[in-house]
């Protein structure tokens, strides 16, 4: 079963930028796309970032110019860059991606991470 660790959230002021991370851990047959959620508060979840195992990516339209999402050097890894980081940015970044077995593909998340942009 495979687990995914973010790491690299925190607190930075308007304009700035954050990295992000994550791992998938575990055992598992084979992951497919991988893709960063955010979720505000009073809001519902939605896609950030969002890229595939050809390399292909796609962006939500608020992040098309400011993030990029890129695999990691390490296999199974994500990295999400934020720049130009806006207060409507903060909130908790969720890392997914798909576990295909031989008859099955399931969503999987990470817990999330805090992401805080201030004056």
């Amino acid at each position: 079963q495979v687990q995914l660790v973010e790491s690299g959230g925190g607190a930075v002021q308007i304009g700035g930028s954050l990295s992000l991370s994550c791992v998938a851990n575990g055992s598992f047959f084979y992951l497919g796309e991988m893709a960063w959620y955010r979720q505000a508060p009073g809001k519902a979840r939605e896609l950030v970032a969002q890229i595939n195992r050809d390399g292909s990516t796609r962006y939500a339209e608020f992040a098309q110019g400011r993030f990029t999402i890129s695999s990691g050097a390490a296999e199974n890894t994500v990295n999400l860059r934020m720049s130009n980081l806006k207060p409507e940015d903060t909130a908790v970044y969720y890392c997914n991606t798909v576990e295909y077995g031989l008859n099955s593909a399931d969503s999987v998340w990470g817990q999330g991470i805090q992401v805080t942009v201030s004056l």
